[in-house]
């Protein structure tokens, strides 16, 4: 229950920066299990909030198999509600089929994921968008666990690659780094917060990005 507390508390500051127009506010709720030792179960809700409302809205299931100690693959499918530039919400899919790299060193834990996502049936109509449409990324991160302490200090970075053919040819599309922290809690509760720098590459007139990231999961046992 603390963990959900620190979760709604953190998130009641998004009103004060939602006004700002290169400013967004990401949350997540999500529940996870296992249906054996080695398949996990995950579902999610997520919100998007800038200029003072939500602009992107998705519920996502997975699964992920632990195949051994470091590489676990996964794959998700997330339904997205996304607000075009006339100010309607529209409805498209992705698949996301997912590789992740898992290392642990004395107090330190280096992740990587290797994802590509896949949209389809996408009503958009709009300009290419690294966030929704196909796209691979490459993830690396590194967390510290403090002796001690509940939080651990996260940093990380993700490249957005671009495999459609276009007239400047295949490209990187975006990139985004990020800063912050995951809380260890006693019981099924997790919570993270991380501030995030998006910039896309492919379009430098377009300024970057900066996105506060919350979420909060519960682990069913």
């Amino acid at each position: 229950m603390r963990g959900l507390i620190i979760f709604i508390m953190i998130l009641g500051f998004q009103t004060a920066v939602l006004s700002q127009n290169n400013f967004a506010v990401w949350s997540e709720l999500g529940v996870k299990g296992e249906f054996t030792k080695k398949i996990k179960w995950s579902a999610d809700l997520n919100g998007r909030f800038a200029k003072g409302k939500i602009e992107t809205f998705f519920p996502s299931i997975g699964l992920e198999y632990k195949l051994v100690k470091w590489f676990r693959p996964s794959i998700d499918y997330r339904l997205i509600i996304d607000q075009n530039k006339y100010g309607n919400y529209k409805l498209s899919n992705r698949i996301n089929i997912n590789g992740e790299f898992k290392k642990d060193v004395n107090r330190f834990t280096f992740e990587a994921r290797l994802r590509y996502q896949y949209s389809f049936n996408n009503v958009r109509a709009a300009d290419y968008d690294s966030e929704f449409d196909q796209a691979i990324r490459f993830k690396p991160e590194v967390e510290y666990d403090i002796k001690g302490s509940i939080f651990n200090p996260v940093i990380g970075a993700e490249l957005f690659y671009n495999p459609a053919y276009n007239p400047r040819g295949f490209q990187f599309s975006k990139v985004r780094f990020t800063i912050g922290t995951k809380l260890e809690l006693d019981g099924p509760h997790g919570v993270s917060v991380k501030y995030q720098l998006d910039k896309k590459t492919d379009s430098y007139s377009i300024g970057a990005r900066h996105v506060l990231s919350i979420s909060y999961s519960y682990k069913i046992n």
